[in-house]
């Protein structure tokens, strides 16, 4: 979708206006309405254009979500869910205004069961913040896309991140939610049962709707032992279709690796320049492996055996933590290190998921097609599920720029597709993305359209993600 496509669309001033005053009088002070909070909340790490909601709710509990959904259904208004605001396609944008709920107070473990391995979390809590009320436990939760985002923002892009090639995304980890529905009325979409035959599976309808079909108020979340062992390390390779050919024979040899990270040579520039490495400036593997320490040992000694068939350097691992950590920081960090590449400019993240023997092809066409058209443009991808990201650093004052970006895009995503992959591996549509969506799914997107309806008659659930109604 080009930037010129994203318009505010209509606006009901009058209705706007009441459903404002309404949320003042009910909520007091924990509503506010004023340019830079509202600003703040159409904030993403996006090129998207920001549009501001009218007003922020900071909600404190499920019966808040209620009234303030029940609010918007009575005038009519949308209502936008916002966790972090790391989202990276628009989702937390309001084109036609209207009402943000933050769900940054909405913190809280609400239910632990160490036995079962599960737990149940309000939407605000993040991973990291999760992450550390586990520690003492013995359990961790394993989805790590990256940004410290909310447990209930990932949970309505179907997020996935670095751990995906071991543990699954989102949709393999939400057990269950709490979702308050266009009457106001809480329902929860399953039981803490590892699996069920009853009724259509509402989670995983749930589960990736970007907050057009309801807001979520609370996920109930699979949990993982923490590994007795954590090794890791890296490998580089003369070329990126090589790094790509082991990442292929890794997976198809079924080889238990945790975390399998693609970095191609400028993204590696990048990160020496921003995070303080001194890495060779060549194709490089992230790789990390979790169990026992023998199964460890054998894991990268068995990794060590692909990269070397495929023209590998020597793998060099460690089970120290603090210098994993300093690696695994500076892969994350990759959108600011691709940022400082270029003084005062602006970064389009963008992402395609292919089938993975068809991962190397994919990706050596994209950066074939990088070079071509002179962008920049770092190239990093969770590999092992054949899901790549593409950075493209440009001026998004200059039209000429953005021409260029928007039609590099349009080919990424075509390439994807004609490989029988998908627009979007775990960023999700939002706004930016609408663009692809019927080429990839077809008829499937009116079918789409039919259950928005079905349950967001009135369209006051985040309007204008996804997909036009029309």
């Amino acid at each position: 979708m080009a930037l010129s496509d994203i318009s505010a669309g209509e606006r009901n001033e009058e209705a706007i206006s009441t459903a404002v005053s309404a949320f003042r009088q009910v909520f007091g002070m924990r509503f506010q309405t004023g340019e830079a909070i509202r600003a703040q909340h159409a904030h993403t790490t996006t090129y998207i254009p920001a549009q501001a909601p009218d007003g922020v709710l900071f909600a404190e509990s499920a019966e808040d979500v209620k009234t303030a959904v029940r609010l918007c259904a009575e005038h009519k208004v949308p209502i936008i869910p916002y966790g972090t605001g790391s989202s990276l396609e628009g989702q937390v944008n309001a084109p036609n205004g209207g009402i943000s709920i933050d769900f940054g107070k909405m913190n809280r473990v609400l239910e632990l069961n160490t036995e079962d391995l599960d737990c149940t979390v309000e939407p605000g809590i993040t991973r990291e913040e999760l992450n550390a009320h586990l520690r003492d436990t013995g359990l961790f939760f394993p989805i790590d896309p990256g940004a410290n985002a909310s447990i209930g923002g990932m949970a309505s892009t179907r997020a996935s991140g670095t751990n995906a090639v071991r543990y699954g995304t989102m949709k393999d980890n939400v057990l269950a939610v709490t979702v308050v529905t266009a009457k106001g009325e809480e329902i929860r979409t399953a039981r803490r049962a590892r699996k069920s035959s009853a009724g259509y599976d509402l989670t995983r309808l749930y589960v990736g709707s970007e907050g057009t079909l309801g807001v979520i108020t609370s996920v109930t979340l699979r949990l993982q032992g923490i590994p007795d062992v954590i090794a890791g390390g890296i490998c580089g390779f003369p070329t990126l279709k090589d790094a790509c050919n082991a990442v292929i024979m890794t997976i198809q040899l079924g080889i238990p690796v945790a975390r399998i990270e693609l970095v191609n040579a400028l993204q590696i520039k990048a990160c020496n320049a921003y995070s303080g490495l001194t890495l060779p400036e060549q194709p490089t593997l992230f790789v990390e492996f979790h169990g026992t320490g023998e199964s460890v040992a054998m894991q990268s000694r068995q990794f060590g055996e692909v990269a070397t068939e495929c023209g590998g350097g020597d793998f060099q691992w460690t089970s120290d933590a603090e210098e994993r950590a300093q690696l695994w920081k500076a892969r994350h960090n990759v959108y600011w290190a691709a940022k400082a590449l270029r003084t005062g400019a602006s970064v389009l993240a963008t992402d395609v998921c292919v089938p993975i023997s068809r991962l190397a092809d994919c990706v050596a066409e994209t950066e074939d097609d990088i070079e071509r058209h002179g962008l920049l443009a770092p190239i990093v991808g969770h590999a092992g599920d054949g899901n790549f990201h593409v950075s493209v650093v440009f001026d998004d004052k200059d039209p000429a720029e953005i021409d260029a970006v928007e039609a590099f895009v349009a080919r990424l995503n075509a390439r994807a597709l004609s490989m029988d992959g998908t627009c979007t591996g775990e960023h999700g549509i939002g706004q930016g993305k609408q663009a692809f969506l019927p080429r990839e799914l077809g008829a499937a997107v009116d079918v789409m359209r039919q259950v928005k309806l079905a349950l967001d008659p009135d369209n006051i659930f985040n309007p204008g993600k996804i997909f036009p109604l029309q």
